[in-house]
């Protein structure tokens, strides 16, 4: 006889199960808050194969939606590192030839270095959430958890019928204490060319009302261009480590896909990376590196030579230097009238008439000449004592008579004044003093080079540049900050001479890259911001395709709006998953009249706490 079993029995079950998960939700809220409590960022493995990463939101693309660049946890799979292998593949690697082992080695590396973050299943991520969801809640315990936690994203595989990619979940909170919790759910698909099969916009705000009921909506459009980067060049893309991209947003969305209108905001996003041949500073780059070259080996002892741009020898163009000076006997103002004329002779083929209108100076003085000849041509220590050696005899026997700028701080310079009342110390050209004094000689000239673009061109003061000429710091910061002095450069001359921005644009930029690198540290993956206005750039991206375009409904407001959006994109937003597509990219400079989109959905709930 078949006996049903007691409610009591029944109750208990369900009693120990809401138990177990609410002691599950606490351990996970344990957790969290040390992360959230530590400096340290070092991932936290959980149960063995999932970790928990603390970082900035802006990292990742799809989330970077929701979250701009607060600090976030994601949860993904922890992936072993292939780097550690196990006893046998150490034993089988004991037995290979040095050069089959370090091949071994190579491979390794780069399977590493390949290997990126894993996505979690579904139905893991949605334990996850409900933890979280459970924890921030203040009536699950009597204790006090109800501290706001950083918002939590879960990467997910995917393997439901949304092909759900990201799980999230942020605290609600009036004042400091959590109310409720956001849900957030998004959804990815590959990429396709074909426009009727995207999204419309009615269906996405119908998606909006089904899931919130709201009396009304709010709908707001976003795009990004590129408009200075990656170049395609016979349907191969050539990849540059600088962009300039310009992101709009704009209300009143009549159509997905169409074009940001003129009223909309519009806000550059401008990383430049020194070193590019196509930039007019390419030369000035050169310039800089063989100074960088002298500083590197003062401060480690070991000196990595550039190739010469010069056949002759440096002692012979100094000679050869020297010589013109004696045997001159025009006045120093015709000198310094023919400069221009003397110092092109040794100008690379490679410069470009931008560069030679941006930057030469006519009036290089004896020293910043002497510096052009050199740095065109040493490769080794005894060259640069050799020169300074035949400089400073001639000074001494009074044999040239060089004229030099006003302000110039470097040694050789003060022996030049010395020499007018043949007076001129004692040099001993040993060790790092001739160095030191080549160094001096190219700092001072890059720095007037600098000087003479920026207030030539109005766009900053001396006052607004005593930083980065102080003389007062050590030779090593004196490169750093030339260095950043160089960076401001490549911005300002980019978005002058391949954006066409007006002066007004390139004061404001030139005042904030100057006011972030006095307290930061030089970094070209920096991305510096720039309002403009969108008809100045109109003919760069009306006929163009963007890299990123979304639509996005909302309603509510404050902490309890709702958004429902969808954006497409020339790339994944999502990095842990592999997408079957047949379309490549190719939306880089518009060269494909029907570019493929890959399709991101983004829902949001919310979840109210009694």
């Amino acid at each position: 006889m078949y006996i049903l079993p007691s409610v009591t029995g029944y109750a208990d079950h369900n009693l120990a199960m809401c138990s177990k998960v609410i002691s599950r939700a606490k351990e996970f809220f344990t957790i969290l808050r040390s992360l959230q409590d530590a400096e340290s960022s070092d991932p936290y493995v959980y149960e063995e194969e999932v970790q928990i990463v603390k970082m900035n939101g802006d990292r990742i693309p799809a989330v970077n939606m929701y979250c701009g660049s607060q600090t976030i946890f994601v949860c993904e799979k922890a992936v072993s590192k292939i780097s550690d292998p196990g006893n046998e593949q150490m034993t089988e690697a004991s037995n290979l030839s040095d050069g089959d082992a370090d091949d071994a080695n190579d491979s390794a590396h780069v399977l590493q270095t390949e290997m990126g973050p894993q996505p979690l299943s579904v139905m893991k991520a949605r334990q996850f959430l409900s933890w979280y969801t459970l924890s921030q809640n203040a009536s699950m315990s009597a204790k006090d958890t109800n501290l706001p936690l950083y918002p939590l994203w879960v990467r997910c595989d995917m393997s439901d019928r949304a092909g759900t990619t990201w799980f999230g979940a942020e605290t609600v909170c009036v004042g400091t204490k959590v109310t409720g919790v956001k849900l957030y759910s998004i959804t990815s698909k590959g990429s396709t060319a074909d426009k009727q099969s995207l999204t419309t916009l009615e269906e996405l705000k119908q998606e909006h009302k089904k899931r919130h009921h709201p009396s009304s909506v709010g709908i707001k459009g976003s795009a990004r261009f590129s408009l200075f980067g990656s170049t395609v060049v016979e349907n191969t893309t050539i990849e540059s480590q600088s962009s300039v991209t310009v992101d709009f947003k704009w209300s009143h969305v009549e159509r997905i896909l169409e074009t940001p209108p003129l009223s909309s905001t519009a806000t550059l996003n401008i990383k430049i990376a020194s070193g590019d041949m196509r930039s007019p500073m390419f030369e000035m780059y050169r310039e800089l590196e063989f100074l960088q070259t002298l500083a590197d080996g003062l401060r480690t002892g070991e000196t990595d030579w550039m190739e010469p741009l010069e056949s002759t020898s440096p002692v012979n163009l100094t000679k050869a230097y020297l010589e013109e000076l004696q045997n001159t006997a025009k006045t120093l103002q015709d000198q310094a009238a023919r400069t221009p004329e003397k110092t092109s002779k040794l100008k690379s083929e490679t410069e470009t008439p931008i560069f030679n209108s941006f930057l030469e100076r006519g009036d290089l003085d004896f020293v910043e000449q002497l510096w052009v000849r050199m740095r065109k041509s040493v490769t080794s220590y005894q060259d640069i004592g050799d020169c300074l050696k035949l400089v400073i005899d001639a000074l001494r026997y009074g044999d040239i008579k060089p004229w030099i700028h006003r302000d110039s701080s470097s040694s050789l310079s003060k022996l030049i004044l010395q020499s007018y009342q043949q007076q001129i110390e004692h040099v001993s050209l040993t060790g790092v003093t001739p160095v030191n004094m080549l160094l001096e000689m190219g700092l001072d000239k890059m720095r007037k080079d600098y000087i003479n673009y920026l207030i030539g061109e109005e766009l900053t003061t001396l006052n607004h540049l005593c930083f980065y000429l102080s003389t007062e710091v050590d030779l090593q910061e004196q490169v750093i900050r030339l260095r950043k002095l160089h960076h401001l450069l490549e911005i300002i001359v980019t978005c002058s001479t391949f954006l066409g921005l007006p002066y007004d644009r390139l004061f404001l930029l030139t005042q904030s890259c100057l006011q972030h690198y006095r307290t930061s540290p030089y970094d070209e993956e920096h991305e510096f911001k720039l309002q403009i206005k969108p008809a100045l750039i109109s003919h760069f991206y009306q006929k163009e395709h963007p890299i990123l375009w979304g639509v996005e409904v909302s309603s509510g407001h404050g902490p309890r709006e709702v958004r429902t959006s969808l954006h497409l994109s020339d790339r994944p937003l999502v990095d842990h998953v592999i997408f079957e597509t047949d379309y490549p990219n190719e939306t880089v400079n518009g060269d494909s009249e029907d570019p493929a989109f890959f399709s991101t959905m983004a829902y949001c709930s919310l979840v109210n706490f009694a």
